[in-house]
């Protein structure tokens, strides 16, 4: 699990209570329950009316993955396709098969399956990009939903003021209470600046990320099971998928040999 988005937005948050505090201010004057309604129910009807009910699903369904992140590591990934070239190397390309039931990667396990079904190298290579693609293309859309509702949001809190102002101006004859009302009013731009750039903007960008390094993985995966469908030497395999690791990975050295005898295989 990757906190940083839970991190990032609790210390943001909490940099808001400081300065509010410091200055002497209360945190209930901004908690008022009208302005915050109307920003953060109108922007997400608007998120929705903008897009497809299933984009709008989609981007529910990754909300949880923003705040927890991708499972696993790219040096765990290499780890184990060069485990499934020893397995191919000294017993077959059937003997795959019997890795498909306790792998628990979908992409990596289809691709298992395939490969133990002695599907073509080509057509193999179709799929698992195919995948990718459609991998790709849902995880950016949940992260442009987000996106969108962070550029939503200023503008209906300006709506809200506007509305709020509107009212404080029936209430000239009675101008004991206009500080009051105006202050009221502009807490509705406050809250869309704050969801917009504490929240909704954020969780896009993490989404985003997230569905980058995903893509890398599965790329990354792409090549190395290819590499175990043509019988590459398992040392070959771990070499070529740390070339196209990030570098932090390429430099977490080298898997180590289970036995002599299988080192001796490679060599």
């Amino acid at each position: 699990m990757d906190p940083s988005l839970l991190i990032g937005i609790l210390l943001a948050f909490g940099g808001l209570y400081a300065m509010i505090s410091l200055e002497g201010a209360h945190v209930s004057a901004l908690l008022l329950p009208a302005p915050m309604v109307l920003v953060f129910g109108a922007t997400i009807a608007i998120g929705i009316a903008g897009g497809t009910l299933s984009d709008a699903a989609g981007a529910l369904r990754a909300l949880p993955r923003a705040f927890r992140g991708l499972g696993g590591s790219t040096k765990d990934l290499i780890d184990k396709v060069v485990h499934y070239a020893e397995i191919a190397r000294m017993q077959g390309l059937l003997a795959l098969e019997s890795a498909v039931a306790d792998e628990k990667d979908p992409f990596l396990r289809q691709a298992l399956q395939n490969i133990a079904d002695g599907t073509d190298a080509d057509d193999l290579r179709v799929l698992m990009e195919d995948q990718v693609a459609t991998t790709a293309s849902q995880r950016r859309t949940a992260a442009r939903f987000y996106s969108t509702l962070g550029g939503y949001a200023p503008t209906v809190g300006i709506v809200g003021t506007v509305v709020s102002l509107t009212h404080v101006l029936e209430k000239l004859d009675q101008p004991d209470t206009l500080g009051p009302l105006i202050a009221a009013a502009f807490v509705a731009t406050l809250w869309g600046l704050l969801s917009a750039n504490f929240i909704w903007l954020p969780i896009g960008s993490r989404l985003q990320r997230l569905a980058e390094i995903e893509v890398d993985r599965m790329t990354l995966l792409t090549e190395g099971m290819l590499a175990v469908q043509s019988g590459s030497p398992p040392h070959l395999v771990e070499e070529r998928l740390r070339a196209l690791a990030p570098e932090s990975v390429a430099k977490g050295g080298k898997r180590k040999e289970k036995s002599p005898q299988r080192a001796d295989e490679r060599a």
